[in-house]
């Protein structure tokens, strides 16, 4: 009989595919991959340790997992992911329920690290990463049928003062072209019709191989694969968007005028510090460049508040600086310590509750400029890509070119009378057309438009 394993998925999206990738690989062992932890002999947690709220929520749901193994109905525990990675000696020491901690590089290896599993023998794996999957590596996917995300690079070469990544992820390599275009197709013919480009930096995609490889040149292959409608890039850095990966994608339809550029901050003075290598005036550049070359950009950016040594005219620079970018989307993380960080040996930690105020600030006038934005779309057609359907609002759930899966607001979509009579309801990835009716702050409200 095949032994039931559970996997939960904490984190980035970049942690998911690695969940995807051992769901397969323990599919081809001797496991069966079940839902509900409270249904398996194993458990899997595979966990993000990013930022201190990532760390509690991880340790949260190894604690809360461990009580299945208190009340008998679990005899494994697995630990893996970046939590593993970076603590996996204290958390020995720390958390006797667990039997086996499994770093971020050791994904190829949880069939053959199972199986030499003794009961009561407690373990660590735990080396430098180096690992990086390809098209032949099973794949148990747990996104919906008709979208995914499909990972071109892993590690980063960055030396961002506040950043783990590195030391958690190992050294930026990249999959080959072919790898990436054989995976993109065979989903592709699953009837994948979005697919979501990730990395800890896309832009530096190739670089390191030395043969010619470009996101540029990747683009150009991916376009070309039948049955994919959207392809959304996540994850870049706006030093390496030259002209030509601009103009592709404002040019090909299938690209989705969207980018995801992570900028931190706008005060020179912080951006020393945060080892950025841009100014305030670079960072306004690059904007003003960006949507100059793609006039029709959404762009998503994250930022830090409470840096050590954040003045409060340098937060005052950086809200000045969201009113006047207008970002599409804006993600702001309060700055919390890490160990091993250079940010963390700074003098001038600012406290929680600066911290605190800084972000609720921050947070509030993108509240107004997103809303505002969404009011501005009332009576516009956009083709939206359907997820599914709210029972609570009796609306479908949908998503534009300009929202990213899971982390961007959706629109909510009121069927047709012509379709309900006709009992032609939209399913999960139809695309339609619908026209905006309402804009709220984060999310849209549009109907059908049949032909």
């Amino acid at each position: 009989m095949r032994e039931k394993i559970s996997i939960i998925s904490l984190g980035c999206a970049r942690n998911l595919v690695d969940s995807e990738v051992m769901a397969g690989l323990l599919r081809q062992g001797p496991y069966e991959v079940v839902s509900e932890p409270s249904h398996a002999q194993i458990v899997l947690v595979n966990t993000c340790s990013f930022i201190d709220a990532a760390k509690e929520e991880s340790l949260d749901a190894i604690l809360e997992v461990s009580r299945l193994k208190e009340e008998g109905k679990l005899r494994t525990l697995v630990v893996a992911g970046c939590l593993s990675q970076r603590y996996s000696e204290e958390l020995m020491r720390e958390l006797p329920e667990v039997d086996l901690f499994i770093g971020t590089g050791e994904v190829p290896r949880i069939v053959e690290i199972l199986q030499e599993h003794q009961q009561n023998q407690r373990r660590h794996y735990v080396g430098i990463p180096s690992y990086l999957y390809d098209h032949a590596t099973p794949r148990r996917r747990s996104t919906p049928s008709f979208w995914a995300y499909v990972k071109v690079s892993e590690g980063c070469d960055h030396k961002c003062a506040f950043c783990i990544i590195p030391k958690l992820r190992g050294p930026h390599r990249s999959r080959p072209i072919g790898s990436v275009v054989e995976e993109v197709r065979s989903l592709a013919e699953d009837g994948v019709k979005e697919i979501n480009l990730i990395a800890q930096d896309l832009t530096a995609y190739g670089r390191e191989r030395r043969d010619g490889t470009t996101l540029y040149g990747l683009l150009r292959e991916l376009v070309s694969v039948t049955g994919i409608q959207w392809i959304r890039l996540l994850y870049a850095y706006p030093n390496f968007l030259d002209e030509s990966l601009l103009s592709l994608i404002r040019e090909n339809e299938k690209i989705c005028k969207y980018l995801d550029i992570p900028f931190q901050h706008v005060s020179a003075h912080i951006l020393r510090r945060m080892r950025r290598g841009k100014s305030g005036s670079a960072v306004r550049e690059a904007l003003a460049r960006l949507r100059q070359a793609i006039p029709q950009l959404t762009l998503r950016t994250s930022l830090i508040v409470g840096f050590p040594g954040e003045t409060e005219e340098d937060f005052q620079e950086l809200l000045d600086f969201v009113q006047e970018a207008q970002f599409d989307r804006l993600g702001v993380f309060k700055y919390s310590i890490e160990e091993g960080t250079a940010a963390a040996l700074m003098e001038s930690q600012i406290s929680e509750e600066d911290k605190e105020r800084r972000w609720q600030e921050l947070m509030e006038v993108q509240a107004d400029i997103s809303r505002r934005k969404n009011e501005a779309l009332i009576g516009t057609m956009h083709r939206v890509i359907i997820d599914g359907f709210d029972p609570e609002t009796a609306r479908f759930i949908g998503r534009t070119q300009a929202h990213a899966p899971e982390v961007d607001g959706v629109v909510y979509v009121d069927p047709s009378p012509a379709r309900t009579k006709s009992g032609t309801a939209c399913r999960p990835g139809d695309l339609v057309e619908v026209k905006i009716t309402q804009g709220l702050d984060y999310d849209l409200i549009g109907e059908i438009l049949d032909a």
